[in-house]
């Protein structure tokens, strides 16, 4: 409802580009080097650099999105992120701190729940897969431990799957089922692997096409409607190929310590911006998205289009009560 409320207040100033999440970003350095990742491939002068906290609230006011996704790098490697994520949540941010879950037991005591506050774990597959994609045995279980333990301390807990070309239909249902059913996250949020230019592994990562196919045979079923997904029904017609939208990657826009990341979250084409403001008057939107740039052609990311999709369905009655209506599913967590 927030969220909604946030889109209608920018519709009715006219307001066409509005940030809906902040992609925050901290430090990129990281205890993990996975191959598919292309945050961590700098040199050591720059990993080692961290946005403050005043910059880090700084950067949330000026471009006013009600929810924060606090990335990286690794986020707990920050010696500050609990005073960051208590700043944010002090102004009643929605706060999701993504983490591989490494270091989160042990930094557990310095955070408290919150229904502005949660973990974003990635998990990005069952137990074989996981450890393959981040290049180091035991995370799996480790994360999932962090999980539990988080679960029984009252926080709320989410997960963050990227999928990549060997993951197919059956290797999707398992994981969510094993996360929504036996693991009981409270919410889990999904994406096709986007190609970054920096990352090692240039092999995997999933096209247009092949995205739609194992997506639409994953959901077959009214599979989709018995997992706790933390989208907007329209994105996931999306990733199955229902619908088709075009890019607003200014809605989930990327601030890190080298500024506003021009255009978006996952390519940094653009250079960056020293301001929000500069980000959506000087950036030429035009020339990005599918079927406008080469590096956008295979993109289905959530960054850029889960903003189209989310107006959309504010914007539209049917849409409207098709999401609220999907929300109030019963489906509770797993003990």
């Amino acid at each position: 409802m927030k969220v909604a409320g946030h889109v209608m207040k920018n519709l009715v100033r006219r307001n066409r580009k509005f940030a809906l999440v902040l992609e925050l970003e901290p430090l990129y350095q990281c205890n993990l080097a996975c191959a598919g990742c292309g945050k961590i491939q700098h040199p050591d002068e720059v990993l080692q650099r961290r946005l403050s906290v005043q910059q880090c609230v700084d950067a949330v006011e000026e471009c006013d999105a009600p929810i924060v996704s606090i990335a990286g790098g690794e986020p707990l490697v920050h010696r500050e992120i609990d005073q960051i994520a208590k700043e944010l949540v002090k102004r009643k941010r929605f706060v999701y701190l993504c983490t591989n879950a490494i270091l989160m037991e042990r930094k557990l005591d310095l955070f408290e729940p919150s229904p502005y506050f949660a973990w974003m774990v990635h998990i990005d597959g069952m137990r074989e897969r996981h450890d393959q994609v981040v290049e180091r045995d035991g995370v799996f279980d480790k994360a999932v431990a962090a999980i539990r333990e988080a679960k029984r301390r009252g926080f709320r807990v989410c997960t963050n799957t990227t999928f990549f070309e060997p993951d197919g239909p059956k290797q999707i249902r398992a994981i969510l089922d094993y996360l929504n059913d036996e693991v009981g996250v409270d919410q889990m949020q999904i994406s096709p692997g986007y190609a970054y230019e920096k990352a090692p592994d240039q092999e995997h990562f999933l096209g247009v096409e092949r995205t739609r196919e194992i997506f639409r045979e994953a959901f077959a079923g009214g599979k989709r409607r018995q997992w706790r997904l933390n989208h907007s029904p329209l994105f996931l017609d999306f990733l199955e190929g229902k619908v088709d939208f075009a890019c607003t990657a200014w809605g989930i826009p990327s601030y890190s310590i080298f500024g506003w990341q021009r255009p978006c979250y996952l390519l940094s084409d653009g250079g960056y911006a020293k301001s929000y403001r500069e980000l959506l008057d000087e950036t030429p939107w035009e020339q990005y998205g599918r079927g406008r740039n080469p590096k956008c052609a295979n993109c289905m990311a959530h960054c850029g289009y889960e903003p189209t999709a989310v107006v959309a369905t504010v914007t539209s009655l049917r849409q409207s009560l098709r999401a609220g209506l999907e929300m109030m599913q019963p489906h509770a967590p797993a003990d």
